[in-house]
């Protein structure tokens, strides 16, 4: 690519996750083979369980306030899942976005 991409709000389409009831995510890139660049939204009461992933995760909560384990997250927090370290479970306590970077591929995704 020899210029820059923008993807504007309106061309943002969130796609429901049917494996997690209430969530849905929109991926705006993918920077390395299998890797995403997401947003994810959750409704309310939404819990994804405890897992892991084979590859570093990075989230900043963009709004709402979210439980991951035993910390409670409101906008503004950012964190780090390193590869293969387990994460959650993920409590949403309001409506939350997430923006989400995972540097490869998802991995199986069941409870760790």
């Amino acid at each position: 690519m020899t210029q820059q991409n923008f993807i504007t709000h309106d061309n943002q389409k969130f796609s429901d996750i049917d494996q997690f009831p209430g969530a849905s995510w929109c991926v705006l890139s993918q920077p390395v083979p299998e890797g995403s660049i997401h947003r994810l939204k959750l409704k309310e009461g939404t819990v994804i369980p405890a897992h892991s992933h084979p590859v570093d995760e990075f989230i900043f909560v963009i709004a709402g306030t979210i439980e991951t384990g035993d910390t409670i997250c409101e906008a503004g927090t950012f964190w780090k899942t390193p590869a293969g370290v387990n994460q959650g479970p993920h409590v949403a306590l309001s409506d939350v976005e997430l923006m989400t970077i995972r540097l490869g591929p998802m991995g199986e995704f069941a409870n760790a």
